[in-house]
């Protein structure tokens, strides 16, 4: 079975390129959208509220994959050589895979041997100036996406989350199967089964590898599930069916405990952001 193909069935995928030339100065992000920046060439230094800098002057992909204002600098002379791409993967949804990941997310692409022949094809179609460059550029950003993800679990270069999870042949069994079936009242001992294990090691490997509680993630996949369909205009009692609770007002209730307002205010702040999530292309400081 492919690990990943329930994230993509259950939430969309999509990448817009925003910027491809050389930085002189800086330019400041978004909080609505993920960020994949690929710095081919130069020394960018990256500003993020109430975190410490980051300064990296080697050809590197900085990932961030949840919306999070950041500042990009590149030096006044020599400029740093950068694509980048907005990238929502369910955005400002509950996505599991995306929560599990770092923010940002730092990669040498010298340690990335298997993304280079698809960034050599975007630094091509980035310079062509060829028609079609734009959706050309989505493309390639949403096809690295994929791979930089297929790279993180299979290299581990992640050590905590769902992708380790999803890469433990005993804890991957069970995420399939709440994956597949957030609509069953899964029981702690029926997912241990799933997984080979005695309950009691079960609860304790899971969250000591995925980083929460069997439930806890179960509870995130039906929600971001029901984030999906809220999206996709289905009402609240057939969600409420789809991802095990008993009706709407049962689904309401845990709703708003984990998003912290109800389905209906969510779908309309969704709906607010939906149109406004492309940031402005980066100019020079002073312009």
């Amino acid at each position: 079975m492919d690990q990943l193909a329930p994230y993509f069935e259950r939430f969309s995928l999509s990448a817009r390129m925003f910027y491809s030339g050389l930085l002189c100065g800086s330019t400041e992000e978004n909080e609505h959208t993920g960020h994949l920046h690929v710095l081919r060439k130069g020394r960018l230094t990256v500003t993020r509220p109430d975190a410490q800098q980051l300064i990296i002057d080697t050809p590197s992909i900085v990932f961030f994959p949840r919306p999070r204002r950041h500042r990009l600098h590149g030096p006044e002379q020599e400029g740093a050589e950068l694509v980048c791409a907005t990238i929502e993967f369910g955005a400002g949804m509950l996505n599991p895979l995306i929560a599990s990941l770092p923010e940002p997310l730092i990669l040498p692409l010298d340690a990335l041997p298997e993304l280079e022949p698809t960034l050599q094809l975007l630094f091509s179609e980035a310079s062509s100036g060829l028609p079609g460059r734009q959706a050309a550029m989505d493309r390639l950003f949403e096809y690295l996406f994929v791979l930089l993800i297929r790279s993180a679990m299979k290299e581990h270069r992640i050590d905590s989350g769902v992708l380790v999870g999803l890469s433990d042949l005993r804890l991957g069994k069970a995420i399939e199967a709440m994956h597949k079936h957030p609509e069953t009242s899964w029981s702690l001992e029926q997912l241990a089964q799933c997984a080979g294990m005695s309950r009691a090691r079960f609860a304790a490997y899971f969250r000591q590898v995925v980083g929460m509680t069997p439930f806890d993630y179960l509870t995130d996949w039906r929600l971001g599930v029901a984030q999906t369909m809220l999206r996709n205009g289905s009402s609240l009692r057939l969600i409420a069916a789809a991802v095990g609770y008993a009706n709407a007002t049962a689904l309401t209730r845990i709703f708003t405990q984990r998003i912290g307002m109800s389905p209906s205010e969510w779908l309309a702040r969704s709906q607010l952001h939906s149109g406004s999530n492309v940031p402005l292309s980066p100019q020079p400081a002073g312009a």
